[in-house]
């Protein structure tokens, strides 16, 4: 069983592209982690206190509601797990997917999109939301990479 899954969360559709680009170049199957309820622009205005992602962001035991709860993990040993970056960290609906699941055993690699933020501590957060779980920190890729080089990329992880 080493089938690769690349899951991830895109509240604007910039990490949906990326997260295609990267099962194709690592021979992956994809699964887009939904909310329960889709974000608007109006959630997504980082600007605004009030907004949805905001009051979200300021409370760290929120996790939104996933649509589906039929993520295939139990038949791969990695998954490629994509979000934005949200407040310098992920979107709590990524602890919503982790704490899901049982993920023990599995290798999760982290990969995200971003204006301008790295991935700092996230997987040190993450972590607790996925016991028994070895999560990868992984990198920022934005649509520049291209298929061979997201490929050299994952083989230099060793997944």
């Amino acid at each position: 069983m080493s089938k690769k899954l690349v899951a991830y969360f895109s509240a604007s559709g910039v990490t949906a592209a990326t997260a295609r680009k990267l099962a194709g170049a690592v021979g992956a199957d994809l699964y887009e982690i939904r909310p329960q309820v889709a974000y608007t622009r109006a959630d997504l205005n980082w600007m605004d206190k009030k907004s949805r992602s905001s009051v979200e962001m300021n409370d760290k035991t929120s996790r939104p509601a996933l649509a589906a709860k039929d993520a295939p993990v139990a038949d791969y040993d990695t998954i490629f797990l994509g979000f934005p970056i949200w407040w310098y960290t992920a979107p709590h609906i990524i602890n919503t997917f982790l704490e899901t699941y049982d993920l023990s055993g599995k290798t999760i690699v982290l990969f995200a999109t971003s204006g301008g933020s790295g991935l700092g501590s996230t997987a040190k957060a993450l972590q607790p939301s996925a016991p028994g779980a070895k999560i990868i920190t992984g990198k920022i890729l934005n649509a520049r990479q291209s298929e061979a080089e997201l490929a050299r990329w994952a083989e230099l992880l060793g997944v």
